[in-house]
């Protein structure tokens, strides 16, 4: 694992491209830094200034080379590379709240846009009209919505919110697409389909995850829960509560792997066989160990004193120091990732090594 400080400011959220020699972060501000790697070394070579409001999701489309960036300024715009440039079209997404997450779909044709409206816009690219426009999923969303997941068929869509629920809708365009076929989630795909809701998640879900097959989806909630929901099962439901602080991002690794990280600052992998058997494996993060100095008595009074505790230890001990906000796959595919990435509020990304 390698960690790198992009400065002082928390990084909101982050992308690669498609060879990974580049990356997308926005330093919690309305600006997005295109950075490239060079020899050991990040340099930033673009900058993309279009939005107003703070930047909350971007995503890099590998084939097309596409970025797409929406912000609370109620704005989403795709980025094409023009003559070394990079150049920004508006998309019509029709919210009236802030646009808090955005995804391209696996083929690249369309993608999903999350927002406090209540509203999941699907937006694709109409030739006649060279512009892209958006086809609104309002049905059963009762909050904002807070993260997105694609199905690996292109069409069904997952969606966690924060009216406590987990959703898998379909979002299949009859315009752009052909008519799908059925898959364990169901068969009737209908654009706006609820396909499932799992009602009490006891909390915001903060992240979903399709697994490499679409069979299976995990979520994770603000009451330190980790679930999956099992479509082979019969859309069973299995929940695993932990005594830790609440999970932020979710990212299936392999066919049974998680991995997951949050406010703990640190990622946690879980493994998923079946109904009933979601558990915890173990700490992906080596801590330091702390040299451990003698402690003279006047300090020790003194840190009662101070902080009620004997121990002269603020330090936190993991590699982030701070919330991990959003995990990213690097290389291998979903079924058999090899490295990923994570970006936090203390400024840092690291590249994770998973091994299976």
């Amino acid at each position: 694992m390698s960690l790198y400080s992009f400065g002082l400011e928390p990084l909101s959220c982050h992308a690669w491209n498609k060879d990974r020699t580049q990356i997308a972060v926005s330093p919690n501000n309305n600006v997005v830094n295109i950075y490239e790697k060079k020899g050991k070394e990040w340099t930033k070579i673009h900058e993309l200034t279009e939005h107003s409001g703070r930047i909350t999701g971007i995503d890099w489309a590998p084939e097309s080379n596409r970025i797409v960036t929406c912000a609370a300024d109620r704005n989403a715009y795709v980025w094409t590379l023009k003559d070394g440039m990079w150049k920004p079209t508006l998309v019509l997404v029709r919210i009236n709240r802030a646009a808090t997450c955005v995804k391209w779909s696996p083929l690249e044709n369309k993608f999903a846009l999350g927002s406090g409206a209540r509203i999941i816009s699907v937006c694709y690219f109409e030739k006649e009209n060279d512009w892209w426009l958006s086809k609104h999923i309002k049905k059963a969303i009762r909050s904002t919505v807070l993260s997105l997941d694609w199905h690996p068929n292109n069409i069904l869509l997952a969606a966690g919110s924060a009216d406590f629920h987990c959703r898998v809708f379909s979002a299949y365009i009859k315009d752009i697409e052909d008519k799908p076929g059925p898959t364990a989630w169901g068969a009737k795909m209908p654009f706006g389909e609820v396909l499932l809701e799992h009602k009490d998640c006891g909390g915001w879900v903060h992240g979903v995850s399709f697994s490499p097959s679409g069979d299976q989806l995990a979520w994770v909630a603000h009451n330190s829960s980790i679930s999956v929901s099992d479509a082979t099962k019969g859309k069973e439901v299995t929940q695993l509560m932990s005594d830790r602080l609440p999970l932020l991002s979710v990212l299936y690794v392999s066919p049974t792997e998680i991995v997951a990280a949050g406010h703990d600052c640190c990622p946690y992998q879980y493994t998923y066989k079946g109904p009933g058997t979601l558990e915890f494996v173990k700490k992906l993060d080596i801590p330091k160990q702390t040299s451990k100095g003698g402690i003279t008595a006047m300090q020790h009074f003194r840190n009662l004193d101070k902080r009620a505790t004997e121990e002269d230890s603020n330090e936190v001990l993991t590699l982030h120091q701070n919330s991990i906000i959003q995990l990213c796959v690097v290389s291998g595919e979903k079924d058999n990732v090899q490295k990923y990435s994570s970006v936090g509020l203390d400024g840092a990304m690291v590249l994770w090594d998973f091994k299976h």
